[in-house]
Formats: C-alpha cells, sequence, structure tokens
C-alpha cells in the first residue's frame, strides 16, 4: 500500500499529460469533421452525379474499413511510396496523421446523419416555401435547419462519446495519448515497472469524460424540446 501512494503521484501526473493529448486529438478531431461531414451529405446528395458517387463511394470505403486500418495507411502509406514520410518525424507528426485520419474517418460518419436528418425532413416544407418565394437557402436555414439540428443530436452524440474512446487507437502510430502512458508503467517508465493498476486507471479519465458530454448533451435535447418532431 506504501509503494502505491509513492507511485500515484507520479502516474497521475503521466496520465495527465496523455490525456491531454487525448483531449487535443478529440477537439480536432470535432473541429475537422463536423463541418467536413456537411461538405460530403451535399456531395451525397447532389444533383451532379460524378460528385455524388465520389461521395458515397467514400463514405462506403471509410465506413466499411476499420479506423486502425487507416491510421496505418495515413501515417505509412505516403512514406513507403513517397520515400519519405509527409508527416515529418516526432510526436508532431504522428499527432498530424491520427488527425487527419480521425477527421476523415468521424466527417464520413457525421456526413450520414446529416444526409439522414436533411431527407427527413417533409418535402411538401420545401415546396411551401418557394410558393411564398423564399430561396432554397433561406428555406434551409430558416426552416429545415432547427428541425434537422433536433434529430441529429442523439445520434451525433452517441458518435462524440464513441470518438472519445476511439481516440485510444491512435497508439498504433505510437501517439503517446492516455493508454500509451498507463501501459508504459508495465514495462519501464519513470522508475516504474510491472504496475498493471495505471492502465486499469485509465478508465476513470474516459469515464469522466464521457459523464460530462453525456450531461452535456442532455441538457441540449432538453433546449431542444420545445421543439417537437
Amino acid at each position: 500500500m506504501q509503494l502505491f501512494f509513492e507511485q500515484f503521484p507520479i502516474v497521475v501526473r503521466s496520465l495527465n499529460v496523455g490525456f491531454l493529448q487525448t483531449l487535443k486529438l478529440f477537439f480536432v478531431t470535432l473541429i475537422g469533421a463536423i463541418p467536413l461531414g456537411l461538405v460530403i451529405a451535399f456531395g451525397s446528395m447532389s444533383r451532379v452525379k460524378p460528385v455524388s458517387i465520389f461521395s458515397r463511394v467514400l463514405v462506403w470505403i471509410i465506413r466499411g474499413s476499420p479506423l486502425m486500418i487507416q491510421l496505418l495507411i495515413i501515417f505509412y502509406f505516403p512514406g513507403i511510396v513517397l520515400g519519405k514520410p509527409i508527416w515529418g518525424g516526432g510526436e508532431a507528426g504522428r499527432f498530424a496523421a491520427a488527425s487527419a485520419a480521425f477527421i476523415l474517418n468521424y466527417a464520413c460518419y457525421f456526413s450520414e446523419i446529416y444526409r439522414g436528418g436533411i431527407q427527413s425532413v417533409p418535402v411538401g416544407q420545401e415546396e411551401a416555401g418557394l410558393v411564398l418565394g423564399m430561396t432554397k437557402g433561406q428555406i434551409f436555414f430558416h426552416v429545415k435547419l432547427s428541425q434537422v439540428i433536433k434529430r441529429i443530436v442523439p445520434p451525433m452524440s452517441n458518435e462524440i462519446i464513441t470518438l472519445v474512446k476511439d481516440t485510444s487507437l491512435a497508439r498504433i502510430i505510437a501517439l503517446q495519448e492516455i493508454i500509451w502512458a498507463g501501459q508504459a508503467f508495465m514495462k519501464s517508465s519513470m522508475g516504474i515497472s510491472g504496475a498493471i493498476w495505471p492502465l486499469f486507471f485509465t478508465g476513470v479519465y474516459y469515464l469522466a469524460c464521457n459523464g460530462l458530454l453525456t450531461l452535456l448533451f442532455g441538457w441540449v435535447e432538453r433546449k431542444l424540446s420545445y421543439y417537437k418532431v
């Protein structure tokens, strides 16, 4: 027990550093994937066939293959083909590659949520707006958008909570996120070796983060509950 209390501050400091990396990847992914997903969604619904086909094939490939494989391909494949890694070296390069993989992956998932939300709004509302002299842009922002947001909040919240846990996959390209930091103590890190409890303790960070997100999205759903669909 005494050894545990001696190791605890060392472990927590290391896990905090790893968790900051996890949070950084989480927020960068959201900042990139949320708007990109909307672009892909509009591409999938486009009446221009090449754009529509490209968007749908991209979504099919990304959704149909594991994120872990996408991470490996995005990080290693350019270096193998070009003979020189495009991501640079060190932790910054690994983070850039992980961010690119996560943004593309989650943008494709978000795009399907957007598309489902937009297409779920009755066509008659758009026709009524056109009769009243509104443009398609005005119809989308003033008529459809509030309904779409109401519909997509639950599935988006599920994907965002999943994203928190999926960040652990970045360790496959040696990005030093929280799982990496916890597992390091099993081998040897900061004078501690053969300790497995730090790895299990990382679960506390995920539970706390997802607990806060659950409360946040619950609050958002309650705020939108005035609008019944």
